[in-house]
């Protein structure tokens, strides 16, 4: 549990830093050059990704609740309603009219379905650990952006577009979760 547990905070910890630590962040790109401060975040992005992995497949599941009989179901929409918001956050759309961070409430909507469908340990360690970081970027980006312009329309078309995209991600996400994830 403990890899899965650095996993995730080191994830969180990197991607907050542009909103919480802008000094810092500028101060790194000074000594190490824009393509060598990017450079790290990928290198330590792996890292956080591998230990969230070998870290999940390590930690024996420990039920510490019940899902609810309609998790699964709940958690199949909450999932779908992450990857169109994800798809959102690439390109125009009106989506981004309604909501100012498509992609980090997308987070937000996949973890929540998550955990409507797990109970146990180490997926609330992932999915809540992943939950709290958007929400917490979300609140430190809109206090270091301050207030919100709303981008122009666009045309229906680009949301059509947007929510195939997150369809057809969906589809080949479900299709594939048992030989990707096991389950």
């Amino acid at each position: 549990m403990t890899k899965l547990i650095l996993g995730v905070l080191l994830w969180s910890v990197m991607h907050l830093i542009p909103a919480a630590a802008v000094d810092f962040r500028n101060k790194m790109v000074g000594k190490l050059g824009e393509k060598g401060w990017k450079g790290l975040f990928a290198l330590v992005m792996a890292l956080s990704i591998y230990l969230i992995i070998s870290g999940w497949r390590a930690t024996l599941p420990e039920f510490l609740y019940v899902p609810p009989a309609w998790g699964r179901h709940a958690a199949s929409l909450f999932v779908l309603i992450g990857f169109i918001l994800f798809a959102a956050s690439h390109g125009q759309s009106n989506i981004k009219r309604l909501i100012r961070h498509p992609q980090l409430t997308g987070v937000i909507s996949w973890s929540i379905g998550h955990l409507l469908a797990n109970g146990e340990s180490r997926s609330i360690v992932l999915f809540g650990g992943l939950l709290l970081w958007a929400v917490v970027e979300i609140v430190l980006l809109n206090r270091r952006d301050g207030a919100w312009q709303k981008p122009a329309a666009v045309p229906i078309k680009k949301d059509l577009i947007v929510v195939a995209i997150g369809f057809v991600v969906y589809a080949v996400i479900a299709a594939a979760h048992q030989w990707l994830f096991g389950f």
